[in-house]
């Protein structure tokens, strides 16, 4: 009688068990059935450059609500995208870190990172898992040059700004005593790299190669080593948070040399850091200006009513999530392997022009904006191709 007792506790046990296994099952099945695709958005949404971070991940946002709302169907399934936003702080090991967390959350794909030398380290994760990664915002060469089939970008890299911006300082801001600065990220070097190459070509000398870091907001042993070597420009490769500070620490040490920046500086924020230091700087942005993008016009109402003023990158980020969606919807599915095998073929009218992708998965489109700080506001130089 005892044993049968047993037996019988263990047999009730053991259907319990099934049951509960069974009511898990389904939770996991109807989680399937309601088919949400997730995308991930990464860039930084702390830190000194939170203010561009925000920028993408509100492009990314404006995409994914159109999309939704106007119906997005695959396999014959309505489905609805679901927008994963990730906070990388602009730091290389914490990139890695929420990689490897959107993949263990089942994405899709990635829309990210912001920074070359947040991208560059993520993108080896989402090759190891076979998702395709699309950044907005990532131009040094470095990031498409590792032969990652899931590697792609939708803005002209550091190659194509870097040379534009050395010819443009020699030939048409007349320096020929240079000296560069720049912040050690893989963005920084880079582009700093490329504009010297280009600068010397010109026939441009560079005077003096320093270097700061991407967290640092006193320049003064730098410029004043700097202003010894009397140069008459000074390109800086970095980001605004480091670019105000040092176009006023520019100005109150009596250096003389115009300041010429790439896309880290061409946004409102520089202004607003540098107050009315900003007056005469130059930078570049990848791209038309929003107002001469195909789309921009109406892209910048759109955005603008919902998330204010854009930084730089919105566009991007929003033509990064069509670009993706448009692959889906070629492959009739959100499967990853898929959708990798349509992003080559890739041939879409962005707001910011035509999106098309190389071998290597950079844009195909390569013009690069000029602009000028002027009354206090970036106004635009002219467009070199």
């Amino acid at each position: 009688m005892h044993s049968n007792k047993f037996a019988y506790k263990l047999a009730i046990s053991v259907v319990f068990m099934a049951l509960l296994a069974g009511v898990g099952g389904c939770g996991k099945k109807d989680a399937a059935n309601k088919d949400v695709i997730r995308i991930g958005s990464v860039s930084p949404l702390t830190g000194p450059q939170t203010h561009i971070g925000k920028d993408n991940e509100n492009g990314a946002r404006l995409a994914v609500e159109e999309i939704n709302a106007g119906g997005l169907v695959l396999g014959g399934k309505k489905v609805t995208l679901e927008l994963f936003g990730e906070d990388d702080q602009a730091e290389p090991k914490t990139a890695t870190i929420v990689a490897q967390k959107l993949v263990d959350a089942g994405v899709v794909a990635v829309i990210g990172h912001l920074n070359s030398g947040t991208t560059i380290p993520a993108s080896k994760i989402y090759h190891d898992a076979g998702i395709p990664q699309i950044s907005p915002s990532a131009t040094a060469v470095a990031y498409t040059a590792q032969g990652y089939q899931t590697a792609y970008r939708v803005m002209a890299n550091d190659a194509q700004q870097g040379k534009a911006l050395g010819q443009y300082a020699v030939a048409r801001m007349g320096a020929r005593k240079i000296a560069i600065v720049d912040d050690r990220t893989a963005y920084g070097q880079g582009l700093a790299d490329e504009f010297e190459k280009a600068a010397k070509a010109a026939g441009g000398e560079i005077v003096a190669r320093e270097f700061t870091n991407d967290r640092a907001t006193d320049f003064s042993a730098i410029l004043t080593s700097i202003k010894g070597k009397t140069p008459e420009l000074i390109f800086f490769a970095g980001m605004d948070p480091q670019g105000g500070p040092m176009a006023k620490q520019m100005k109150s040490l009596g250096l003389t040399a115009k300041l010429l920046g790439g896309d880290g500086l061409q946004n409102v924020n520089f202004v607003k850091l540098a107050g009315s230091d900003a007056e005469g700087v130059v930078a570049s942005s990848p791209g038309l200006p929003i107002d001469s993008m195909p789309g921009g016009p109406e892209f910048r109402k759109r955005f603008e009513a919902k998330y204010g003023v854009i930084q730089v990158y919105a566009p991007y980020a929003y033509d990064a999530v069509y670009a993706l969606v448009d692959a889906m919807k070629r492959a009739d599915s959100a499967q990853p392997a898929k959708v990798l095998a349509e992003l080559p073929k890739t041939d879409l009218k962005g707001v910011s022009g035509p999106i098309r992708f190389d071998a290597k998965g950079d844009t195909t489109g390569g013009a690069i904006t000029l602009y000028e700080v002027k009354g206090g506001a970036w106004q635009v130089l002219e467009t070199v191709k």
